[in-house]
């Protein structure tokens, strides 16, 4: 390898360190992402893939679920890739090793891992019951349109983890560390929690948040029902008021006149979210932040590993 390195140039390196990576795929059983990620898309889409896409509720958790279940696919397909070779990547770099060409092999194998992991995504939502959005925001297809958010999604995910892994010097620390990614992801992706100031801020640095409001503007999320107001009313219909019980008759009163999906309608009409609009500019916004995050992990991880002859350790 040390001879193929000092004659070849930062493209020649790039396809060596690909073939190898492809290599490592086969016979060291890094194939195991491929199986692990069908499982965990499997788990949540089983949860909440029956109303995704069909109400605002639902759609909303089911974005959520879905982003997360993307993160943590793209977090374990590199976390430990770099840290675990450091010593050979060291050594190699005396050797005459481009770490760009070294970064960008691990780009092309990652992307090719996340497509197909993204392909195995949109199979099992289609098996467990979700209904796709017929009609694309971006490109005709609704479909497409998630596909590549979702792809987006784990492939932004995953070169954050590329970063941690170049970052960090042992395969421990970086299964320590990737816990509290998650967790950061989650709690800041502005969907669940209230964030203001500084808060809202760092929701901008997390690749849940634009995750989600893709995936809510590609479900056309402002044009779906809302049913909590509806189940609240429904859980309140035994309630007795005045000798009474009147929200049982307003219940008893709506579906007798064929009203309730005017009222899911309307209850959907006052809950619209800007960010979830299904504009073309929304959606390419969203896609635009994930590849920035993609772009700049990829450019850490370059810029620490070019100081990788500096460590002692």
């Amino acid at each position: 390898m040390n001879t193929e390195l000092k004659r070849n140039g930062r493209l020649a390196q790039t396809r060596i360190y690909l073939c190898k990576l492809l290599r490592m795929f086969v016979y060291q059983s890094d194939w195991k992402v491929i199986p692990l990620g069908a499982v965990i898309a499997a788990v949540v889409t089983f949860v909440v893939g029956g109303n995704l896409f069909r109400t605002q509720e639902g759609t909303t958790n089911g974005a959520f679920a879905l982003a997360c279940a993307c993160i943590w696919n793209g977090f374990f397909n590199s976390i430990q890739v770099v840290c675990r070779e450091r010593k050979t990547i060291k050594h190699e770099h005396r050797a005459g090793l481009h770490i760009s060409s070294y970064i960008a092999a691990h780009m092309i194998y990652q992307l090719i891992l996340c497509l197909v992991q993204t392909i195995v995504t949109l199979l099992i939502c289609r098996i467990a019951g979700v209904s796709f959005p017929v009609q694309g925001v971006v490109t005709p297809w609704g479909i497409v349109d998630l596909g590549i958010t979702i792809l987006l999604i784990t492939f932004a995910a995953d070169m954050l983890a590329l970063m941690i892994s170049s970052i960090v010097r042992t395969t421990t620390t970086a299964m320590t560390v990737m816990p509290f990614l998650l967790i950061f992801q989650l709690i800041f992706s502005g969907t669940f929690f209230q964030m203001t100031g500084f808060a809202e801020q760092l929701t901008k640095l997390t690749v849940s948040k634009w995750g989600i409001e893709s995936i809510c503007a590609i479900g056309r999320f402002n044009e779906l029902p809302m049913v909590t107001l509806w189940n609240t009313m429904f859980r309140l219909k035994d309630v007795e008021f005045a000798e009474g019980k009147p929200v049982l008759a307003l219940i008893q009163s709506i579906e007798q006149q064929g009203k309730m999906d005017e009222i899911l309608q309307w209850s959907g009409s006052i809950n619209q979210k800007a960010a979830y609009a299904s504009t073309i500019n929304n959606v390419l916004t969203t896609w635009g932040a994930l590849l920035l995050l993609t772009a700049v992990a990829a450019i850490v991880s370059i810029a620490v590993l070019e100081f990788i002859d500096r460590d002692k350790r």
